[in-house]
Parts: structure tokens; sequence; C-alpha cells
């Protein structure tokens, strides 16, 4: 926010002298990205909204200033191959806190609160309590075959998911896997886009990731990754070979082994 700034350029005048021309000069002089000059856009509406209640000015003039375009990013996401090598590279105690955040979507803070209780692989639905969820609202995220498997040699009745030294041992994992550049956000990112490409319901993965606005999330994550790639993505399961030198196949070379 650049209300200081708001404040050193229009200080000694009344607020209802302010015009929303003058509102726009000032945010495009503020030379910032288009999402900054929106927010700080957003925090003059409210500084007016509460001058236009207090009776210091009739009507609102920030509400009416134009809004800058937002050119939408890319999400960054982990391939199919770089999240095998992620699990591959895995300590026993992270693999869990891994696939949980690769196939179930959790943000990082609600996986770092996450008991083994509110995993409930019977039922096939982890609960992500009110008090724990950043929108503050509980929600159930569904266990998917795959995460299932994933889980079952680590499941417990109670205690922490994530380890204590977790963030210290997934940059150590990242590093093992080969992985250079880690997205934001990158395991829940790449849990929404390989939903929508293989599930192609926004509602529903809006509901999991504990969000209200379905057109938001698909607007969002929709075309990042081909459905072929997303099959991929949900069929990666432990190999049951003791004899491989690899610990992840993907799920339909797991039942033609047990067959």
């Amino acid at each position: 926010c650049r209300l200081g700034q708001f404040v050193n350029t229009f200080g000694d005048r009344p607020v209802c002298e302010i015009r929303t021309n003058e509102i726009d000069d000032w945010l495009r002089g503020l030379r910032v990205s288009p999402v900054t000059r929106n927010n700080s856009r957003r925090v003059l509406r409210t500084a007016f909204s509460f001058a236009e209640a207090r009776g210091y000015c009739v009507g609102n003039p920030a509400s009416l200033s134009a809004e800058a375009k937002e050119i939408e990013g890319t999400v960054g996401i982990l391939t199919v191959a770089e999240t095998a090598r992620l699990l591959e590279a895995a300590d026993a105690e992270l693999v869990p806190f891994i696939a949980i955040g690769a196939f179930a979507g959790l943000r990082r803070a609600e996986l770092e609160r996450l008991d083994w209780s509110e995993v409930d692989l019977e039922s096939g639905l982890i609960t992500v309590q009110a008090v724990k969820a950043k929108s503050a609202r509980r929600r159930f995220v569904k266990i998917r075959p795959n995460l299932s498997t994933w889980l079952a040699p680590y499941a417990r009745h109670r205690g922490a998911v994530t380890p204590g030294n977790c963030r210290k041992m997934l940059e150590a994992t990242r590093t093992a896997a080969g992985i250079k550049h880690w997205p934001s956000n990158a395991l829940r990112h790449s849990f929404s886009s390989y939903h929508l490409a293989h599930f192609n319901d926004a509602a529903a993965l809006a509901l999991e990731l504990g969000h209200t606005d379905a057109g938001l999330v698909f607007q969002h994550y929709r075309e990042i990754v081909k459905p072929k790639e997303a099959e991929r993505y949900w069929n990666l399961v432990p190999n049951a070979d003791v004899s491989s030198s690899s610990k992840v196949v993907s799920m339909a070379v797991a039942a033609t082994t047990t067959k």
C-alpha cells in the first residue's frame, strides 16, 4: 500500500475536493506493476469509503478510477517426471508431506498443522479443520487411490504428519531430485493443474482447495497441462517390487506386477 505517498501528495487538501481524474493521474504516476497499482487503488477505495460513511465527502472518487489491466501470468508447476523424482528422493518421514501436497493440494501451512487423526484412509478423506485453514472454514479433501497407496505405509492414529525439520529436508530432497527451479506453491499448484486437466470439474476442485469461486479456479488453472500428462500424474504410485532400483512407478505398471 502507498497510502503514505498519497497523503504526502494530497494531505493538505480536504477529502471532498479530491477528484477521480487526480487519483487516476496519481496511480499512473506510481511506475509500478499493474497488480501493485490495483492494490493501491483498492486501499484508496477503502479509505474514501470510510470518509464517505463519516460524511467527509459525497461519493467515492477512487471507486470510479481506472483499474489497470493485469496480464495473467502462467502458474508454475512440477512436471510428472519432477514429481516422481521428488518422491523418489524423499526420506520416509517426508513422503507423506510431499504426497499430500502433490495429490491433495493442501496449503503448506495446513500441511504443517495436519495431524494423522485427520487423515482417514478408510473413508478416503482428509479433514482440514477451520482453525487450521486459511479460509477459516472446515473442508474435506478426497484421498484418491494413488495418494492412499503413498500414505498407507506411514499412517498412524495420531501425531504430526509433517516432520519438524521439514523445510531443510525438502530443500535437500529438491536438490537430490535435480529440481533447480521450484515454483511458488509448487505442490498445491501442481495438484490443481493436474486435477482440472484430469477430472474437468472446477467446482469440485474449488471445494477441495477451499475456494468459493469456481470460475476463478478454472481461469487460473485451465490448459496448463495436457490430459495425457494429467493421467500419468494421477497414476504415480510407490513401487511394490522391492528388488527394483526405483520406488516410483505408474499405477498401471503396479497393477500389472501384482497379477
